[in-house]
């Protein structure tokens, strides 16, 4: 950066150091103070935007990324988005497996961003040969030159976390967070970001966010890999099919569950109380912190840093659009849409 004129080199430079910023209205009749930490700050919009940098950066330092060379990645759309991003500037090829799952604008953005990319069925075993991760094996194995950044099982997922948000939360926060709140699906967000606070402050406490239809929850309480808990859901970038190597689960406190009818609605409800217009993980994040403190999780002293991870804009067709919400049964006497038409006057 250019410190005389204030001028970045690159859109690269502006990742990471993203705001803390108060919950006011959607957290009114809480206990303690709650910050949010707004990953949508970062320019490829989610906090994927620390791992996507600092993995290729790590790549390139250990020879293992050549100009010329593709990146290849298993993504529900955000760190698909984030590698391609950093791919057009550094001048790698992409190509991404992406689950059906996920919503129509974001496999739309990759394709604007560049990279090649492959729709893999996303109700399916994880070691099924049609499911993204297998898929993004295959593609790897086949492609001359390509890097395989497997995010789900890359130790440096956790890493990029240790050295930007829990230094940054640490910081922002003056050493007096006692709790963070944060979404759970490779992992490495609040892994990473627990190593570091927990260092500083073994007291704080750690809470992970994970989905109905996931196995994460029950993993950590008892470490068996529990089959019977996985079913279809609808939440992008959040719980998983199988136990992530990026998941540090000795660094998380426990964990709570949260729907997709109430994480859609939560979503909806930042937008309307606080301005924020964020994507459906962050509203799993809300909905978990609305839960906690409904269990009494916290009093007059907390501090509460909930991490907010991605953007609304790229839930536009999913629950963001009536007609999505409507379909899914989303609506109804109490969440009802409240849509109206104008009729034109003759």
């Amino acid at each position: 950066m250019r410190e005389d004129l204030h001028v970045y080199d690159n859109i690269l430079q502006l990742i990471g150091k993203t705001p803390l910023v108060k919950l006011n209205k959607i957290t009114e009749n809480f206990k303690g103070e709650f910050l949010a930490k707004i990953e949508s700050f970062n320019p490829g919009h989610s906090s994927k935007d620390r791992i996507a940098l600092y993995i290729i950066e790590q790549a390139e330092k250990n020879g293992i990324l050549k100009p010329g060379n593709t990146i290849v990645e298993t993504t529900s759309g955000n760190t698909g988005f984030s590698i391609a991003m950093v791919s057009i500037i550094k001048g790698y090829k992409c190509i991404l497996a992406v689950s059906s799952k996920s919503s129509k604008d974001k496999i739309d953005m990759l394709k604007t961003m560049g990279a090649k990319v492959f729709v893999c069925p996303a109700n399916v075993p994880a070691e099924d040969p049609r499911s993204y991760y297998q898929v993004a094996k295959r593609i790897h194995e086949e492609t001359e030159g390509s890097v395989y950044i497997n995010q789900y099982f890359n130790e440096l997922n956790i890493e990029a976390h240790f050295q930007s948000t829990g230094p940054e939360i640490w910081k922002q926060t003056e050493g007096k967070i006692t709790h963070l709140v944060a979404c759970s699906g490779t992992g490495g967000t609040i892994s990473g970001t627990s190593r570091f606070l927990k260092q500083q402050n073994p007291e704080i406490e750690i809470i992970g966010i994970d989905a109905f239809g996931s196995v994460l929850k029950k993993y950590h309480e008892t470490k068996e890999f529990d089959e019977k808990e996985i079913y279809p859901y609808r939440i992008e970038g959040l719980g998983k099919n199988l136990i992530p190597g990026a998941t540090d689960f000795d660094s998380i406190d426990r964990f709570i569950k949260v729907s997709d009818e109430d994480a859609a609605h939560t979503a909806r409800e930042l937008a309307n109380t606080e301005g924020m217009f964020l994507g459906y993980t962050s509203g799993a994040a809300m909905q978990g912190l609305k839960q906690l403190n409904a269990e009494g999780a916290f009093d007059e002293n907390s501090k509460v840093v909930v991490i907010f991870p991605d953007h609304g804009s790229r839930y536009m067709s999913k629950i963001y659009s009536n007609d999505w919400m409507n379909d899914q049964g989303f609506f109804d006497f109490q969440n009802e849409d409240k849509t109206e038409d104008i009729k034109a006057i003759n």
